[in-house]
């Protein structure tokens, strides 16, 4: 069994480094008819642009996407400094820098990986996939009985946060830096994808649809790993079963067959505030000019936020979402599973959890106003907040750095629901209702309890379950997404996810507050009499 699995690691090691490999590959070459077709399809005005890209790239062969993207970066520049000097707006181009370059380099591509896109993609992700199954695969036999044992979970190198948790962070975080500010970087890794995307929607492969295709694989794989672990609770295979149906189905396949037919491609199953660009004007531009499929996306969307979510979660807890159905809770549920363990359960942690997530949650609800207001009255600005700044604003920083570099990036170090716990403004709405107005809790049996600590050590929101467990208290905290991982680890089945009636859910005994902590007790311990 051991060789199996070595041989499955060496062959997604080379499966990664290829990928990775791949970026320096390729050579770029532009003609000035390229030119002229590019800035023609994308109905740019600047002829000073065209002459300083066909000065910077034309006429020559360039072998490194990192050199090409420097010199059109810097035709792009110098072209819109002169142009805003001159007061010649209309003649700017307001593309990111790497977001233009990543379109010339897509037309200007060439070379070994885009001539050989279906090879590369079997050396690179289909070698991934094979090596990860062979290393996933033979934990059935050495697993032995179900069961979860908390044995050495902290002494293994690949769960602990010792030099491989660093390593992986080290990648993600790279990763993400690269597809949300320098895209044009990845352009090869669009190159292997084109011919599925090609098939899908009927275009060449953005960064975004290879985020999708990864995102979607790594799932399935880790989906396998998941149906392992936990093969002994028929509650956590239907469960992964749901979130790996959400995110290949609704959120990856929908959206691209929708481009594929000339419509908005939009993910049904992403309510806001977590989708929190849905009422930007550009969003609302294109539902609004998109006939009849346009206005069904825009109700769908409202009625789901404002109806379908707190209904939904005052029958079934937050739970319905964050763990059956969220992309996001799916894969803090698969890839992030191995890191579960590292989630904060201090007091500390809790208060800034309290603090910051209602804190995004508000940025975005003012962000949604101020949108809204100045597209409808035409203003630039709600209360001295210009809607630009705003919206760029949370994009930057939660949209791009907290939920993706920060939320998915940081797994090996701070836990799987980094995202979900410190940041996700719609888990801090589902959470409000579930804290308040909802029949879901999960029921301890106290007399029961060994006090292994399983439940506390593989809750990824931070909770001390094992605290309630001795108590015998019903859990009915905010942050709980209802993973059921508590219950799963339980060996003696103190633990069970009920929707039972409102009344009876919280113990008149204990007093409550916020995201929900036994303040009585933590006040009793910290001022002694």
């Amino acid at each position: 069994m051991k060789a199996i699995k070595y041989t499955g690691l060496v062959l997604f090691l080379i499966g990664l480094s290829i990928f990775t490999a791949t970026l320096f590959l390729g050579s770029f070459t532009l003609s000035k008819a390229d030119i002229t077709e590019f800035t023609n399809s994308r109905n740019i005005k600047s002829e000073l642009l065209q002459s300083k890209l066909e000065s910077a790239v034309v006429g020559q062969q360039i072998n490194s996407v990192f050199t090409f993207s420097s010199l059109t970066r810097a035709a792009l520049e110098s072209a819109n400094q002169e142009h805003k000097n001159r007061e010649e707006w209309d003649k700017v181009v307001w593309d990111k820098p790497h977001t233009f370059s990543f379109y010339l380099a897509k037309k200007a591509g060439s070379g070994y990986v885009k001539e050989n896109s279906g090879l590369l993609w079997w050396l690179t992700f289909g070698l991934a996939i094979i090596g990860a199954l062979l290393f996933i695969l033979p934990n059935v036999i050495l697993l032995g009985a179900p069961g979860i044992k908390n044995d050495g979970i902290y002494h293994k190198a690949s769960t602990n946060r010792g030099w491989i948790a660093w390593g992986v962070l080290i990648y993600l975080v790279g990763f993400y830096l690269l597809l949300y500010f320098m895209p044009d970087y990845v352009v090869n890794w669009t190159f292997i994808l084109d011919p599925i995307s090609q098939a899908l929607n009927g275009g060449p492969a953005s960064q975004w649809f290879v985020y999708g295709f990864l995102y979607c694989t790594v799932m399935v794989v880790m989906g396998v790993r998941m149906y392992i672990k936990y093969r002994h609770n028929k509650y956590q295979v239907l469960r992964t079963t749901s979130v790996l149906f959400f995110q290949i189905i609704f959120a990856f396949l929908i959206p691209e067959i929708m481009y594929s037919l000339n419509m908005p491609g939009y993910d049904f199953k992403n309510a806001f505030p977590l989708d929190y660009d849905f009422f930007f004007e550009w969003n609302l531009d294109t539902l609004t000019s998109s006939g009849a499929i346009g206005l069904f996306i825009l109700v769908w969307g409202i009625v789901l936020t404002l109806i379908i979510v707190p209904v939904m979660v005052y029958f079934f807890g937050k739970r319905w979402y964050c763990s059956w159905v969220c992309g996001c809770g799916g894969l803090a549920e698969t890839l992030g599973d191995p890191y579960r363990q590292h989630s904060d359960k201090s007091m500390r942690a809790w208060k800034i959890e309290r603090w910051l997530i209602h804190s995004v949650l508000v940025f975005s609800l003012v962000m949604t106003v101020v949108t809204l207001y100045c597209y409808f009255s035409g203003a630039e600005a709600f209360l001295g907040i210009k809607s630009q700044w705003i919206k760029d604003t949370y994009s930057f920083l939660i949209g791009a750095w907290f939920a993706g570099v920060i939320g998915t990036g940081f797994y090996p170090i701070f836990g799987n629901r980094v995202w979900c716990r410190f940041g996700c403004p719609l888990a801090a709405y589902l959470g409000m209702v579930q804290r308040f107005k909802s029949r879901f809790r999960i029921t301890t049996n106290g007399g029961q309890c060994i006090s292994c600590g399983n439940c506390s050590t593989y809750c990824e929101q931070g909770i001390d379950v094992r605290a309630y467990a001795q108590k015998g208290e019903n859990i009915i905290r905010s942050s709980c997404v209802g993973c059921g991982i508590c219950s799963a680890v339980c060996p003696r089945g103190v633990l069970k996810l009920e929707n039972g009636p409102e009344k009876g859910r919280i113990n008149p005994t204990q007093v409550l507050l916020g995201n929900d902590v036994d303040l009585m007790d933590y006040v009793n311990k910290s001022n002694p009499q």
